[in-house]
């Protein structure tokens, strides 16, 4: 036995190390943690499980028969974040540079398999150079393995994807087949091709970093969720965000209770907006005043910003929101910030997750540039989104909630549980100057004092029109609340909602507009 131990012990040692000391060092004095010490940093202390340590690939030609390192570069298992388990792999760059290889895959695809079936999150480590040359179609299959299963397990258990280094070719497409992407600035890059193939291609002149780099995928792509400036600290956020998540689609996200009593006013929102309808604020002061102890995590925070998505408490529950952001272009929907919200709607619907909209939008974007690209079916997305969604939604109006533009912002009309306006809401086909414009042309362009005309005809138009007391005369909504109540009727809402069954229709599914 004494010899049978200390021959494992040498091996695991070698797994250990699988790339070599000095890859080690080299990989280490670009600032980077090694596979393993990010998974260490990752999960709870002392609860990592590691699965095929001891794999190495049987490929050969290329001079890999020659090459046989532990572990395939790719290191999976399980354990635990706050006490919760979890399923992990990380890719070791120091390893055929985190190349997929067969071995490689196929130890991603079991630890993806063991993760759907006990309904665990799979978090994954990216930082390879994509499909291993010297293995040809047998590395192309073992990315088809992987595709496979992230498509299979959206809506069943979360996946997160970090990308702590490169991610090219078809090994973007796992990560973006997944649920939240996280990157680290001036380290993380992805890209179908690189800025070489680019240049020959098309002739354009762009680096690396602008090209696939963390903060043009965080502003321009759409592609990152989350962006931070370090691997610490971007490992410190998954763990955040998974403390807002449930373990699988069946259960219901952990309850985490802040001592923020429910019953609590938010004395600020009373004078939170301006006093002219046309200005802006900002909408975040208003989630971060309603919520627990005022914490509120982002999703794309820096991409079609006039849009805010993200995770809060409520009570000690998860509630995903979404609200319209004044400060940017006014809060109108486009095609960007329509795709943003419906992804995020469609993500909390999947894991139970409760929705609560805040709306304050004057309509869709107008313009040639919109239309073209296709504003109507990207608006749908939203619109789809909201309507199948069965978890419980409330929607709190703020100010404007203009047109078809209202409709799709979680209105009662399609769905949403509950409606509250506060007294400052306008609920209107769009807005009192416009409608006046439209439907008076003809008596404001033969009086003979146009302007006082005007001035009358939008002060009746607010009062019999735009007016909140109107939409609750009818039932579209269901109360005009003090703002400063806010947080005590959502508190009181959520708790009523939270038994709501509902089931759609039986279908082998629906047909996004994609």
């Amino acid at each position: 036995m004494a010899e049978g131990l200390a021959e494992l012990d040498a091996r695991k040692a070698e797994a250990r190390v699988a790339g070599g000391e000095k890859a080690i060092e080299r990989h280490q004095a670009k600032g980077k943690m090694t596979a393993r010490e990010r998974i260490e940093y990752l999960l709870d202390e002392d609860t990592f499980q590691e699965l095929d340590m001891l794999n190495r690939h049987v490929a050969s030609g290329m001079g890999l028969e020659e090459s046989r390192p532990y572990t395939d570069g790719v290191i999976t298992g399980y354990g635990k974040i706050d006490g919760r388990k979890v399923c992990v792999f990380s890719q070791d760059f120091t390893v055929f540079g985190g190349a997929v290889g067969e071995t490689h895959g196929e130890k991603i695809h079991k630890i993806m398999d063991m993760a759907t079936t006990m309904g665990l999150p799979i978090i994954g480590l990216n930082d390879g150079a994509g499909a291993r040359i010297q293995e040809g179609v047998a590395a192309l299959n073992a990315y088809g393995g992987i595709f496979i299963r992230n498509a299979r397990a959206s809506g069943v258990v979360p996946q997160v994807s970090v990308i702590l280094g490169p991610c090219a070719g078809g090994g973007v497409y796992s990560p973006a087949l997944t649920d939240f992407i996280f990157m680290v600035k001036d380290t993380s890059h992805m890209f179908i091709t690189g800025p070489d193939v680019v240049k020959t291609v098309t002739g354009e002149d762009v680096t690396l970093e602008e090209l696939g780099g963390a903060l043009t995928h965080a502003t321009k792509s759409g592609v990152a969720n989350f962006v931070m400036p370090d691997e610490k600290s971007v490992l410190d956020e998954v763990r955040y965000l998974l403390s807002f998540m449930p373990s699988n689609n069946m259960e219901e996200a952990p309850r985490i209770l802040t001592g923020d009593d429910p019953n609590r006013i938010c004395e600020d929102l009373r004078d939170i907006l301006p006093s002219s309808p046309n200005l802006p604020y900002d909408m975040k002061k208003v989630i971060t005043s309603v919520v627990d102890g005022g914490d509120y995590m982002e999703v794309h925070a820096t991409y079609a910003q006039q849009i805010t998505c993200g995770f809060a408490r409520i009570d000690g529950h998860s509630v995903g929101i979404v609200s319209n952001q004044p400060n940017v272009l006014a809060g109108v929907l486009d095609i960007d910030s329509s795709e943003k919200a419906a992804r995020f709607v469609r993500t909390c619907d999947a894991f139970n997750i409760p929705i609560v909209t805040f709306v304050d939008v004057p309509g869709f974007m107008p313009g040639t540039d919109q239309e073209y690209g296709g504003i109507i079916r990207h608006g749908a997305k939203l619109l789809y989104a909201f309507c199948e969604a069965t978890v419980p939604r409330i929607s709190v109006v703020t100010r404007k909630a203009y047109g078809g533009a209202y409709v799709v912002m979680n209105s009662k009309s399609i769905g949403a549980d509950l409606a509250y306006a506060w007294p400052t809401a306008e609920l209107a086909v769009m807005g009192s100057a416009g409608a006046v414009e439209i439907v008076h042309r003809r008596d404001l362009s033969n009086s003979d004092d146009p302007q006082t005309m005007r001035k009358q005809l939008i002060e009746e138009y607010e009062q019999q029109y735009v007016s909140p007391y109107i939409a609750a005369e009818r039932g579209f909504i269901d109360d005009v609340i003090d703002p400063a109540e806010t947080r005590k009727i959502l508190c009181r809402s959520l708790e009523l909602l939270r038994g709501k069954r509902e089931e759609l229709p039986k279908r082998k599914h629906g047909n996004v507009p994609l």
